[in-house]
């Protein structure tokens, strides 16, 4: 058993681990980052990169079809194999050749393995080999092991050896049929994905699509569904599941059954701490890590975590944000500084109680940041809700011949300033980071009145939107 000592250990390489090394390392420490799997973590192979990948060519022949002039060009539907491909060359074939050279560019030693805390800044690695491998660290230790699907308890499903999210975006031979358990993000690109794929997709969601979005956005992505072919059953419960032959047989609550070639469960996501040795510093085993602003374990002075663990806000970009302030704070409390007091925070992630963005990559796009009305209500906000047309806009016109949207704006009326921004229409990513922007500024709407959007855009909403609230 050999021994090491560093700064900094981490453990976890997934974007939110190389975010808190680089970060780390840039303020002067030194840093051991442990994985167990694949440099680049659940994003880059099993998730975000794939999933979208996957989901890219059927929204661009969608785009096309919608174009008079393009969609004359266009005779046929996805080529299968080749987003298969595509999907292949952007998850690198699997292979982290260039994420580890990125590491070792960047002064980050990687040390291969199964990581766990085994005492007070102090972690214990176990290589594939049985080799094992002691990092002590003199300043702190930092969690980065993200999530992992959540399995229900269903009957029969666990031995019907069911697909998560990890096979659905590996796929290699697409399914004549797939059954989704679960309306919420993954299950709904998942079926936007599979349905373009060629699959016959059923969605089972215990309540509507996209919980906890603005309602606007699952009935806009339930109804395209169904256009495209799904079915979709909300409110509809699974009570067992078997595998026999070729396929899978789904039992629902109220004796419905439902058969499909392959299930997918997309109903949540667990954290990924079981046996890392959170009980070694009296935290539970496999459970959720609670942190403070500065991402370091409530009690601790020495432990840290970020990302999905801390359970505050399960995105890629979210974990990523909160890595580089762990990782800032970390070297300046190493190095004896102050942290910043400015007003604005910057060792503080204080984005994650009120700016979190999120894309949904269906038909139609949803791009959502801040509260819902009725989460800002909750809160005990008086507020306006703005609903427009997205087809009312000149630009829409121009952008294709059957647009469709909804922009929503909530809007704090004893502040003036926008809390809450959903958007649902093609293309509406690019349209989310403004609204980011002016929740995370406070920007008051009187200001908002002279930024003036280029015509003909989609993003003269914001004018439509001032002057629906009166300005």
């Amino acid at each position: 058993m050999s021994t090491r000592e560093y700064d900094l250990v981490v453990i976890g390489a997934g974007p939110v681990g190389e975010n808190v090394a680089d970060r780390a390392v840039r303020g002067g420490l030194s840093v051991a980052i442990v994985e167990s799997e694949l440099v680049g973590g659940e994003c880059s192979y099993w998730a975000c990169m794939p999933s979208k990948a996957l989901l890219r060519a059927p929204a661009a022949l969608r785009a096309a079809r919608d174009v008079a002039g393009a969609a004359e060009a266009v005779t046929g539907g996805v080529d299968v194999a080749a987003v298969l491909a595509r999907r292949d060359r952007i998850v690198h074939e699997w292979q982290d050749t260039s994420q580890v050279d990125w590491l070792q560019g960047v002064g980050i030693d990687l040390i291969r393995g199964f990581g766990r805390v085994t005492a007070e800044r102090e972690v214990s690695v176990e290589a594939a080999d049985g080799t094992a491998t002691v990092l002590r660290a003199r300043h702190a230790v930092a969690v980065c092991t993200g999530s992992a699907a959540l399995i229900p308890d269903i009957d029969g499903l666990v031995d019907a050896a069911p697909w998560t999210s990890r096979e659905a975006t590996a796929v290699r031979d697409v399914p004549a049929s797939l059954v989704i358990l679960g309306g919420g993000v993954v299950g709904v690109e998942m079926a936007t994905a599979f349905v373009a794929l060629g699959s016959t997709v059923t969605v089972i969601a215990r309540s509507g699509l996209l919980g906890g979005m603005e309602e606007i956005a699952g009935e806009a992505v339930a109804a395209s569904l169904h256009a495209a072919g799904a079915t979709v059953r909300t409110g509809a419960q699974a009570t067992r599941v078997e595998r026999a032959g070729d396929g899978v047989t789904v039992t629902l609550a109220d004796g419905a059954v439902v058969q499909a070639e392959e299930i997918l469960v997309a109903t949540g996501r667990v954290p990924r701490t079981s046996g890392i040795g959170l009980d070694v510093v009296g935290l539970e085993d496999g459970g959720w890590i609670d942190v403070d602003d500065t991402l370091r374990v409530r009690g601790s002075e020495w432990l840290y975590a970020a990302g999905d663990v801390t359970h505050r806000a399960l995105l890629t970009h979210q974990g990523k944000y909160q890595a580089r302030i762990a990782g800032d704070v970390i070297a300046r409390r190493a190095r004896g500084e102050d942290l910043d007091t400015q007003a604005w925070g910057r060792h503080a992630a204080t984005a994650d109680h009120s700016a979190v963005p999120q894309v949904v990559f269906t038909d139609p796009e949803v791009a959502a940041v801040g509260a819902t009305a009725a989460s800002a209500r909750a809160d005990g906000l008086d507020v306006t809700v703005i609903d427009y047309d997205l087809s009312w806009i000149a630009g829409a016109s121009t952008h294709s011949d059957r647009f469709e949207g909804t922009a929503r704006a909530v809007v704090d009326d004893a502040r003036g300033v926008l809390v809450g921004a959903t958007f649902v229409g093609p293309d509406t990513a690019e349209l989310l980071h403004a609204a980011t922007i002016a929740i995370v500024g406070e920007v008051p709407l009187h200001r908002l009145w002279h930024a003036v959007p280029a015509y003909p855009t989609i993003s003269e909403v914001w004018l439509r939107w001032l002057e629906e609230y009166g300005l």
